[in-house]
């Protein structure tokens, strides 16, 4: 599984809110939603993400493997 947790504590540390995120990168508030939720990303939305927030891909997301209990 995709989580974005990276992303919403490097917004925190740099006082990026997710207005500014939006503005700075072009992204919407349903995009934000669905980043919130962990769901499905483009690559381009990624690319956006990265661009607006002068980072690296690791950054902002990490892959969390699925347990099976």
């Amino acid at each position: 599984m995709i989580v974005f947790d990276r992303l919403w504590k490097m917004m925190k540390q740099r006082g990026v809110s997710t207005y500014q995120l939006r503005e700075r990168g072009g992204i919407d508030s349903k995009t934000v939603r669905r980043l919130r939720a962990n769901d499905n990303m483009e690559t381009k939305t990624l690319n956006k993400l990265c661009a607006a927030l002068s980072c690296r891909i690791e950054d902002i997301m990490e892959y969390i493997p699925d347990r099976e209990d």
